[in-house]
């Protein structure tokens, strides 16, 4: 199901480069938009460079990132590819800053829906999540900054119009993709049960945190009872209720929004 959800997001990511940015000779964020500079300076197709530029990057992601998540890079790299060579370049609007804007939008919510499903755009996205996760710096945030020299690049490249432009799209599909893929937002989890040697078992094969238990004793039951503490992302607290619920239905959920993680957040 999650590979579907790449290629319907790969699909939105090309609908807004053919019929918003490349009109208007308007960049997107990370390799894509180096892509659609190359390809609107020299003869080679777009689709193409987007595929060959990917290639180095989603080794590295094997590496860092896990199978799961590059195999979905990969669909994403070449679906995106196709859909860039299938999509004509045809403008939907005469305005640019509307066209810029609307690009900006709709490619962010297409790269939101990747990210969410396990992969990613390919390009500066591989390197941008690896940078998130040793840093809790947002995706969207890291893909803005280093998609600086991009504006530079157009800049230098076209006019300075064009790299303004370029700015407030790659801003808005940073602000996007922060609003969908809500990874880089830390939870903690203090789950209060009478089974905690069974969910912690199971939590420890299942999710890739570390988590903390401590002795306690209910209040008006005098029972003992372990107290599961755990930072943990929004993604994930769906799947450790459904843990623990499994083992005990009565057992005790907090959850609460967490400012900050200093220390070791992923289990080694």
């Amino acid at each position: 199901m999650k590979n579907l959800f790449v290629i319907a997001g790969s699909l939105v990511v090309a609908f807004a480069f053919n019929f918003f940015l490349v009109p208007y000779g308007i960049l997107s964020s990370g390799i894509s938009g180096i892509a659609i500079l190359i390809g609107l300076i020299t003869p080679f197709d777009i689709g193409l460079m987007n595929l060959l530029l990917n290639l180095p990057l989603l080794i590295l992601g094997y590496f860092k990132l896990g199978k799961m998540i590059t195999i979905n890079t990969l669909i994403c790299v070449i679906s995106l590819s196709v859909f860039l060579y299938l999509l004509p370049a045809i403008p939907v609007t005469d305005n640019i800053l509307l066209s810029t804007i609307f690009g900006g939008i709709i490619g962010g919510f297409g790269v939101g829906i990747i990210l969410k499903s396990s992969g990613t755009s390919g390009g500066l996205d591989i390197i941008a999540i690896i940078l998130s996760r040793t840093s809790n710096a947002p995706v969207g945030l890291l893909l803005t900054a280093m998609n600086g020299i991009i504006v530079l690049i157009s800049g230098a490249a076209f006019s300075w119009n064009i790299a303004l432009y370029t700015l407030l799209s790659i801003y808005l599909t940073g602000k996007m993709i922060d609003t969908i893929h809500t990874d880089h937002i830390k939870l903690t989890m203090q789950i209060v049960t009478s089974k905690g040697e069974l969910i912690r078992k199971e939590l420890l094969e299942s999710i890739y945190r570390g988590l903390t238990i401590t002795e306690g004793y209910g209040g008006y039951s005098q029972e003992k009872k372990q107290i599961i503490m755990m930072v943990v992302t929004r993604y994930e607290t769906a799947q450790i209720k459904k843990i623990v619920r499994n083992h005990d239905e009565n057992a005790f959920i907090n959850i609460f929004e967490t400012v900050e993680v200093d220390g070791l957040f992923a289990k080694n």
